[in-house]
């Protein structure tokens, strides 16, 4: 989600700030610039924070931050702001024990603090949420045929998730007329996992608009029926932190190629961060709707193909395993069935409220 954390943790900020060191400053001759000292930064920005041992310093304006390290007369370095964009400017360097400011530094600075204080006054939203029903047509998914009632029934994943994704939207839809609430397919067609994420990709957003990826699916256990505790319950995936997606791709970007690295990380960090808050939100609401009937498996980490290739906060929900008689028949039955349309909605709705709280959570732009 195109988000920036504000103010950003300090784990994070160390973290990024760590790999501004590894790349800046970079070497190239410059024109001579008018030079500030630092009494005279101090009037364009009024606050700043000095660290002797790393020769960092960080700038302080109306909420918002810029850090840097000095490097040498001539030198360009990369400054942060607001731990999630980066600057190129002529490098403060140190000269007779104290520090030089380029001109130009200060004022790109300047800029670029100005830049979100305006900012600050432009709503966050989520734009978008994309809806996929996992399989479909030729692709049944997980399959069990389960007594229930008395009666044989077959039950097969690609129902049961255009059921509950199309009741799902339809809420959503309700709830929110604004918003783009899409669906990958809305009828039982056979759809590539190829064509889910580029579909969810291809969404155009707005400045400040943000989108989020949820995926349904049914669990299933293999020999089930020879196990006298098959495996049932819920659970929420998301992709592992230590997936690395190329999300700024190197052909839209104009920048060198260490800036798109360093903004793809704080990107790939952003996205990590929603997904678990997206995942938490989805996982309290199942616990209260559908526990204890059906047990919570947790949240999880893995690399689904559809989590994987969205370029978004994004997770993968498996509502409960079909090959466990007691929960086949609570993802049959209509009474208990829309207990999980009900936790996906209030799951959702709890995310995006969070989110569109005034100055958000987190923005990468």
């Amino acid at each position: 989600m195109e988000k920036r954390v504000n103010p950003i943790p300090d784990h994070r900020f160390f973290l990024f700030f760590l790999r501004i060191l590894l790349v800046a400053p970079l070497a190239a001759a410059q024109p001579q610039d008018k030079t500030f000292s630092l009494e005279d930064a101090l009037a364009i920005l009024p606050e700043f924070q000095w660290d002797p041992f790393l020769q960092t310093g960080t700038f302080y304006s109306s909420g918002h931050y810029a850090s840097f390290q000095v490097g040498l007369k001539g030198e360009r370095c990369f400054s942060l702001i607001d731990g999630y964009e980066v600057v190129s400017a002529p490098s403060p360097y140190m000269e007779n024990g104290a520090i030089r400011f380029p001109e130009s530094f200060i004022i790109s600075l300047k800029n670029a603090i100005d830049a979100e204080i305006k900012n600050d006054l432009q709503p966050f939203k989520v734009a978008a949420i994309i809806i996929d029903p996992g399989h479909g047509g030729k692709d049944s998914g997980a399959t069990a045929v389960q007594t229930l009632n008395g009666k044989k029934v077959s039950l097969r994943e690609k129902d049961i998730t255009l059921a509950v994704a199309l009741n799902l939207r339809d809420r959503l839809v309700k709830r929110y007329p604004g918003k783009k609430v899409l669906m990958t397919r809305e009828t039982d067609v056979t759809l590539a996992l190829e064509s889910r994420a580029s579909f969810a990709n291809g969404i155009k957003l707005e400045e400040n608009e943000a989108i989020i990826f949820i995926s349904i699916h049914c669990n299933s256990e293999m020999n089930a029926n020879l196990k006298k505790n098959p495996a049932r319950g819920y659970e929420i995936w998301y992709l592992p932190p230590k997936v690395r997606r190329e999300i700024i791709e190197k052909d839209s970007f104009n920048g060198s190629d260490a800036v798109r690295s360093i903004l793809n990380t704080l990107k790939e960090e952003e996205f990590t961060y929603e997904s678990k808050l997206l995942a938490a939100s989805l996982l309290a609401r199942f616990d209260e709707f559908i526990a204890p009937a059906s047990p919570s498996r947790g949240i999880k980490e893995e690399e689904w193909y559809v989590v994987k290739r969205t370029n978004m906060p994004s997770v993968l929900i498996e509502l409960g395993f079909i090959s466990n008689p007691s929960d086949a028949a609570l993802l049959f039955e209509k009474q208990s069935l829309e207990k999980y349309n009900q936790a996906l909605f209030e799951g959702l709705v709890d995310f995006v409220t969070l989110y569109e709280k005034p100055g958000g959570f987190s923005i990468i732009e």
